[in-house]
């Protein structure tokens, strides 16, 4: 995770208040509809689909945000309906699942306190580029600082 002070567009607080938002709605969905992890998804989406014309410092912090969530309900879904197949069909719980379903749950553990951390400092006014979602964001939404300041990779 790269935390930027130094990004050309200064945002105010408003802005600041937004894009922390964005990170914190998945967060707020989790509470609401944890045994569905799509909640999660449609909340950050409609809050991206809210602010897309946004300041560049909202819309980017929410299209990392939407990544981030589109990443782990792709591996929760799989999770789930490996899982169903498990208890509704034949399939027999083998070691190859049981590591998969730590890797889920590591991630998710991981994600959520990204998200809470990305909240936080995004709130503060910096910008933070996660590891492969912030490159993910750079292609799909204008960079907020130029490219000498990318983190090497």
């Amino acid at each position: 995770m790269n935390v930027n002070d130094s990004h050309f567009y200064n945002p105010d607080d408003y802005e600041n208040e937004k894009a922390s938002n964005s990170y914190l709605m998945s967060i707020i969905a989790i509470m609401v509809g944890l045994p569905f992890p799509i909640i999660n998804l449609v909340a950050t989406f409609i809050f991206f689909l809210g602010n897309r014309k946004g300041s560049p410092f909202v819309r980017w912090h929410c299209t990392q945000a939407l990544f981030s969530q589109l990443f782990i309900v792709v591996m929760n879904g799989v999770g789930f309906s490996w899982t169903m197949t498990i208890l509704f069909g034949n399939n027999d719980v083998t070691n190859l699942y049981i590591g998969y379903m730590l890797t889920i749950i590591a991630f998710n553990i991981f994600e959520f306190i990204v998200t809470i951390h990305g909240a936080i400092v995004t709130r503060k006014g910096k910008h933070v580029e996660w590891w492969l979602f912030g490159s993910l964001t750079n292609l799909v939404v204008k960079p907020l600082h130029p490219p000498s300041l990318h983190p090497i990779e």
